[in-house]
């Protein structure tokens, strides 16, 4: 008994190795070459924020971590569903993965509220909306920590940690390459 239409199935299944290989890779968070508008690099800060920096008073907010802890044991099922969707095509997989990915990201950052903002960053990101040109120095720090003690109003200034001017959620990205970049 011998097979039949062997050489479609072959030619099919070359495709989807072909398709497959395309792409290998997603990176995705807060790419090279990222900065803020002063030239600061964004992957820094956000190294910062997720680990902390003790000797400029700046606690870790684990929320890059705590995004992969909740969600890495959903990617797997999630891609293999994906690229057979996307009819094996890697590229347009991985791609589909990042943006998934991304949102998860971003969703978390948005979450993140601990621990708390210190007195003083609240009351310097007041200081700064009525002063767009504001910088903070060790003069700046000092006058918003007296501005604290003496009871002054911050201007309604947000609570919110890793949401400032905006610019670290909106920095997230994804980029799909092949040959094992990375």
């Amino acid at each position: 008994m011998g097979m039949q239409g062997g050489d479609k199935l072959k030619a099919r299944l070359e495709e989807i190795a072909r398709m497959a290989s395309k792409a290998n890779v997603v990176n995705v968070g807060f790419l090279e070459g990222a900065t803020y508008p002063d030239g600061t690099s964004v992957p820094m800060v956000a190294a910062i924020q997720e680990y902390g920096a003790p000797n400029a008073s700046i606690p870790p907010r684990p929320y890059f971590r705590g995004m992969i802890s909740a969600h890495k044991g959903e990617w797997g099922p999630q891609l293999g569903k994906i690229i057979k969707a996307a009819d094996y095509d890697s590229d347009v997989a991985l791609g589909r993965m990042g943006e998934n990915i991304k949102g998860q990201l971003q969703e978390s950052i948005i979450a993140t509220s601990d621990p708390a903002l210190s007195p003083i960053t609240i009351m310097l990101r007041g200081m700064r909306s009525h002063d767009q040109t504001l910088e903070v120095t060790g003069k700046t720090v000092g006058e918003a920590a007296q501005r604290v003690a003496d009871g002054d109003d911050n201007y309604g200034a947000s609570t919110k940690p890793l949401i400032d001017s905006g610019h670290l959620l909106n920095s997230v990205d994804y980029e799909v390459k092949s040959g094992g970049q990375s």
